[in-house]
């Protein structure tokens, strides 16, 4: 966990806020928010983020 990871209760608010459908994905909104969240605060390119 990194320090702008979001927690439960701001996904959660962030989701509700969104209205994001229920269909199925490939990958997890909450991971993909998280990675762009690390992007925005430290800078670095898509492709070094940290696995």
């Amino acid at each position: 966990m990194y320090s702008t990871d979001l927690t439960q209760t701001q996904w959660q608010f962030i989701k509700k806020a969104l209205d994001f459908d229920d269909r199925k994905r490939k990958y997890d909104l909450l991971v993909i928010w998280n990675a762009i969240l690390y992007l925005v605060k430290t800078g670095c390119q898509w492709r070094l983020l940290p696995c």
